[in-house]
């Protein structure tokens, strides 16, 4: 009788121990998945106007809700949502940012799905959506320090980087509605390095890679001196990559989804290349198939 009760009392024990090593490892897993998607994201911040927020798809004010195949979803990939939570990311990344137009496919989707494709080890990507278009664009004089756009564009960084990870970059796409004026084209160069350089100041980041885009459309005559300025940028770790070329939408201004399909690898290249060569000074230019 004895024999039998130790052995009844070890085959509980036994079975005590093997339940609470199975909770112990469902409880290990349970906090690395959490751990993986809101811990240590790589933050990339998406800023600029229309094109940068997407207009892929958008017929008539209207989205036709078709995502290509670079950019689907991802569960390695979060959106910083304008209530300042995160979610995984989909299209369009921009839908509770630039309210007041119908978004579409921009380049954020393609560029992640792109950088992670390259670069596993970058994962998770968490991308901020700050890019406002609306019905008649934004100037690079409505981003300078101070301004409304400016500052939400510094507070959802900070939010981003409180909740975890660091912010390792930024795309910019904007400049389309300074070719209107010939003054507002002189002075975009002077205002875009302003806008970088405060912005670096202001988050602490002194060397945050930027890579931007040379507009391939206009909402006015001066294309090419904005141009210029965009391809002309020598900053440490900015780069330029140029849109020309890349098909445009019915109303000449804005990027199709297969441009935007086009343009998110092209930007990811550019940021991998930032990353590792340091201050090479470097363009990347759409070529036609």
């Amino acid at each position: 009788m004895a024999s039998n009760s130790t052995l009844n009392n070890f085959l509980s024990l036994n079975n005590k121990l093997t339940i609470m090593l199975a909770f112990l490892c469902l409880v290990l897993h349970l906090a690395s998945a959490y751990g993986s998607t809101s811990k240590g994201k790589t933050i990339i911040l998406l800023a600029g106007q229309s094109n940068m927020s997407g207009r892929g798809g958008v017929h008539n004010n209207t989205w036709d809700g078709v995502v290509p195949l670079q950019s689907q979803p991802n569960p390695s990939i979060l959106r910083l949502t304008a209530n300042l939570t995160w979610v995984e990311a989909r299209e369009p990344l921009h839908k509770d940012i630039d309210v007041h137009a119908t978004c579409g496919v921009g380049p954020g989707m393609a560029f992640a799905n792109r950088l992670l494709q390259r670069d596993p080890g970058l994962g998770p990507l968490g991308l901020v959506p700050c890019a406002v278009g609306g019905p008649r664009g934004t100037s690079i004089s409505e981003w300078g320090r101070g301004t409304f756009l400016y500052k939400q564009l510094v507070r959802r960084a900070k939010v981003a980087r409180r909740e975890g990870g660091s912010i390792r970059g930024m795309l910019w796409y904007q400049g389309e509605s300074d070719t209107v004026s010939e003054v507002d084209a002189r002075m975009y160069k002077m205002r875009l390095v302003n806008l970088f350089r405060n912005l670096r100041a202001d988050l602490g980041t002194p060397s945050l890679p930027i890579v931007l885009v040379a507009i391939a459309s206009a909402n006015g005559p001066y294309i090419e001196t904005v141009r210029k300025a965009q391809l002309g940028i020598t900053l440490a770790k900015v780069r330029c990559v140029d849109a020309k070329g890349l098909p445009l939408l019915e109303d000449k201004r804005h990027l199709s989804t297969l441009a935007q399909e086009r343009l998110g690898p092209m930007l990811a290249d550019a940021f991998l290349t930032l990353k590792r060569c340091g201050l090479t000074k470097q363009k990347y230019a759409y070529q036609s198939l």
